[in-house]
């Protein structure tokens, strides 16, 4: 499949709309949980069991991303989503028949497997377009696309909720859910691959620089530059910290104020998980927009270091105040979604944007990485409490001194990024030519 090019006079405002059907759709992934009680009930299984698709799902996505982003530079960003709509709805297809027929396993391959697959390809799937119809302003553009992702729950969770309070919550009701989320979310998603354009001739008809004007570094030799894996450190540390909150949200605002005279409800506590969501969601629009302004590396010295001083101030007078916990958690949260969305355009920034998506898919088994980190140290730490008789905010605190010393980590790696050595650049056309003739003349 061919990309398709953009005809003359084309707005390059019709692509982050193409680039948001995507996201919104495979951000339902972070609505996971909505289905995980009744899957316990209707098929008997534990709280560990019915997290196995989510928890593949994130695992297929950085693989994919990974091994696919060469394939997504190379045939562009309509087969990308083509990839992404068929994978992701056939998932919920194949979970459809596992709840129908009630077989467990077919529903961790068909969500976790290959739904996961299309989680990643669409992940990337429009970073390099928009990258390029976008120039001026990478960070506002992909910022654009990966709110989707980070809002996509806000959609999918009532949603999901009202289709099982509709069809029921035993296993037959469940797969009615899986096989409406399944052929729904494959018009939408075709809205994006129907609307996609690139630029013509691979450059923005928009006034500014060229696309592929200044330092270009093939995928190939980025991940050989010390400057890729320190931004690897950099994106794996924010992201763990920010779910280590995200992960135990509910219980751990519970658990802070269990002891105080105002206890958090249920009701309050999932509002304070809406919260969150929408913090992240904004931080990714917002904060990646700012970062056109300040610059990549500024911006991240602002969720690093910013980070760890709300952590801190959780850490030590969280339990005391109501308001200065939600904030802090809040903006936690809102520089998780912004680490998200800047993270292409600082690749961007340091290897052009020759093969910036495949380039993104690699950088993206960080998130793998972070998403088995976070809520590992905080469960893992919180559960050894609990059993060492402790209660309330004390079973977090070592924890949040944990992802303080992490985003310490990750502050250091971002100051050690330097432009890319001019080894591994690519030869520009015209330089390329030029070399030509010297070794003809020759």
């Amino acid at each position: 499949m061919s990309p398709p090019v953009a005809p003359p006079g084309w707005s390059r405002w019709l692509v982050p709309p193409a680039a948001l059907s995507v996201h919104l759709s495979i951000g339902q992934a972070y609505a996971w949980s909505v289905f995980k009680p009744p899957l316990e009930s209707a098929l008997g299984l534990s709280g560990t069991q019915s997290a196995l698709p989510f928890q593949l799902g994130i695992v297929m996505l950085g693989l994919s991303a990974a091994f696919g982003g060469t394939l997504v530079e190379r045939n562009g960003p309509r087969w990308a989503m083509t990839v992404a709509l068929v994978c992701f709805s056939s998932g919920f297809l194949i979970a459809s028949l596992g709840a129908a027929t009630e077989q467990y396993w077919l529903i961790v391959f068909g969500y976790g497997f290959v739904g996961g697959i299309g989680l990643g390809i669409g992940y990337i799937s429009p970073v390099s377009t928009l990258i390029k119809w976008f120039p001026d302003r990478p960070g506002m553009a992909t910022g654009i696309a990966i709110m989707g992702f980070g809002g996509g729950a806000l959609i999918a969770s009532p949603w999901s909720t009202q289709m099982l309070k509709s069809f029921g919550s035993d296993s037959s009701g469940i797969a009615v859910a899986f096989l409406v989320h399944g052929l729904t979310y494959a018009v939408f998603m075709s809205l994006g691959v129907l609307l996609v354009r690139v630029p013509r001739g691979e450059k923005p008809v928009a006034s500014g620089p060229s696309a592929l004007d200044g330092v270009q570094v093939s995928a190939g030799n980025a991940v050989r530059t010390p400057q890729f894996w320190c931004l690897w450190v950099v994106l794996c540390m924010n992201v763990t910290a920010g779910i280590g909150i995200l992960e135990k949200a509910a219980p751990m605002i519970t658990d802070f104020f269990a002891d105080t005279s105002t206890p958090v409800s249920v009701s309050a506590a999932a509002g304070f998980v809406a919260l969150l969501s929408a913090a992240n969601m904004a931080g990714r629009i917002g904060w990646s927009s700012t970062s056109d302004l300040i610059g990549r590396k500024n911006i991240y010295r602002v969720y690093l270091g910013v980070g760890a001083l709300m952590y801190a101030l959780i850490a030590w007078f969280g339990d005391s105040s109501k308001p200065l916990f939600i904030i802090c958690a809040l903006v936690i949260l809102s520089f998780y979604g912004g680490g998200f969305a800047t993270i292409p355009a600082y690749l961007k920034d340091l290897f052009g944007s020759y093969q910036v998506g495949a380039i993104h898919g690699r950088l993206l088994t960080a998130w793998s990485t972070a998403g088995v980190l976070g809520p590992l140290i905080v469960n893992w730490i919180a559960d050894h409490q609990e059993a060492a008789g402790r209660h309330g905010s004390s079973l977090y605190g070592l924890s949040f001194l944990i992802m303080i010393g992490l985003l310490a980590v990750g502050f250091v790696a971002n100051e050690l990024v330097r432009p890319v050595h001019v080894r591994h650049h690519i030869p520009a056309p015209r330089e390329a030519v030029d070399v030509q003739r010297e070794q003809s003349a020759q």
